[in-house]
């Protein structure tokens, strides 16, 4: 199991949430673990949305839904009629969603159990109108992500990516550097999206929206994971001061690295909009002049 798949099953059983996002937070949302729920489906109703307009007109609309997860999302574009597949290398979730599917009744929806980028060439017949990358897009190499949609995208249809990117800032040594992973560089996707042959219709930048979420988690894992976290060690130490303090040796690189990324005070709202860009973006083929 993935530590995305961890995460999102853990936020299923502890906070009752059934996505992997930090939602999209506005002045009259109350940042808080109440509104998280709140906050994660105004993320949800701006890609619906968004998707419903892209494919307005289109008798039979198809939608592919990569990373799909839980198979949250996938329900609510079936909700809005749209045919929708699935691609997902998750043993774990892909049971889940074969079981979401089951109670939906939905045997017209396809999943295919892989990667993204293995997607079998029998498969890539320009038949989806749209491509969606929810929060996947980051783990997909640029290159084989932009091949791939050449094949899948019907002639008109449009990807839409909403993810993390980095800003020029990565790397470059400050406080917090590399304390949140994941996305491909900012500029590098726009040169590369260029390059493939894509134009760019729609590119939403979304950070202001989603760090006030980084602040809550930032909140929980400074008020409630810390001094867990330092109430076990010393429970260890006392009842096994030997074992506990050869374990901590063997592990000190990796908990070294957990320790900056979640228990440093570097996972703030701050750092989070110096070193990523998050961006709701919608890519089209270029028409031939």
């Amino acid at each position: 199991m993935s530590s995305r798949e961890l995460g999102l099953l853990l936020a299923q059983q502890l906070l009752d949430v059934e996505d992997l996002h930090y939602g999209l937070w506005d002045a009259d949302l109350p940042v808080s673990l109440s509104s998280l729920a709140a906050a994660q489906q105004r993320y949800s109703d701006r890609l619906l949305d968004l998707i419903e307009q892209l494919t307005a007109g289109i008798r039979g609309a198809r939608v592919l839904d990569v990373g799909c997860g839980t198979g949250h999302l996938l329900q609510q574009l079936r909700a809005r009629g749209l045919r929708v597949d699935a691609v997902n290398p998750s043993a774990t979730l892909n049971r889940l969603v074969r079981e979401r599917l089951r109670k939906l009744g939905a045997d017209d929806t396809l999943l295919l159990e892989t990667g993204f980028e293995s997607i079998p060439a029998d498969h890539l017949r320009n038949q989806y109108d749209v491509v969606l990358f929810s929060e996947s897009f980051q783990y997909i190499p640029l290159p084989a992500a932009l091949e791939r949609l050449h094949g899948l995208l019907a002639p008109a249809g449009h990807a839409v990516i909403c993810d993390f990117f980095k800003t020029a800032a990565h790397g470059q040594g400050g406080a917090g550097d590399r304390s949140f992973g994941g996305g491909h560089v900012l500029a590098d996707c726009y040169r590369r999206v260029g390059e493939s042959g894509f134009a760019i219709e729609l590119d939403e930048d979304l950070t202001g929206r989603v760090s006030p979420g980084i602040a809550l988690l930032d909140d929980w894992l400074g008020t409630r994971l810390a001094p867990a976290t330092a109430t076990l060690n010393r429970w260890l130490l006392d009842q096994y001061p030997l074992k506990t303090r050869l374990l901590k040796w063997l592990l000190r690189k990796p908990l070294a690295r957990v320790h900056y990324k979640y228990l440093s005070g570097n996972r703030s709202q701050a750092v989070f909009e110096r070193y990523k860009s998050y961006r709701l973006l919608v890519l089209s083929l270029k028409q031939a002049e």
